[in-house]
């Protein structure tokens, strides 16, 4: 609105626009996870657990989101060259937004927060009973 209602917006108002539109992207991302609604090749194929192959899938599942996850929070806090000064929210703390004039760690901090949050997630997955095993509770339940 600011753009083109007023021709003449506020030099902060791009910025801020951008900035929540990351922290909204990256805090979705956690609930899509959540949800089961991200990409989700292997559960429309295989069948659900206790079956092995669902066990093998969620597995390989894992695994991918373990290999991106796991060096993503490492490098948030720890550097290339081990020290947890030269870390990407170290790195951030040192900047400032010209615009807001606010250090850009605000703005980076989602990123291991999104990660712990998945992380967080997918140990619940792991957790949580077999769908059989619900079905029957919620019967004994009734």
């Amino acid at each position: 609105m600011a753009r083109y209602g007023f021709s003449s917006p506020p030099v902060w108002t791009e910025d801020v626009a951008r900035y929540m539109m990351v922290w909204t992207g990256l805090l979705g991302a956690t609930l899509s996870f959540k949800t089961r609604s991200d990409a989700v090749l292997m559960a429309s194929v295989f069948p659900a657990r206790p079956h092995w192959m669902s066990v093998i899938a969620e597995a390989i599942q894992s695994a991918a989101v373990l290999t991106f996850i796991l060096p993503t929070v490492y490098f948030c806090f720890i550097g290339l060259r081990g020290g947890f000064a030269r870390g990407y929210l170290a790195r951030q703390a040192s900047l400032t937004m010209d615009t807001l004039g606010i250090a850009m760690v605000w703005i980076a901090i989602i990123v291991p927060i999104t990660m712990i949050i998945i992380l967080i997630h997918l140990a619940a997955r792991w957790a949580e009973a077999p769908e059989h095993a619900q079905a029957e509770a919620q019967t004994s339940l009734d």
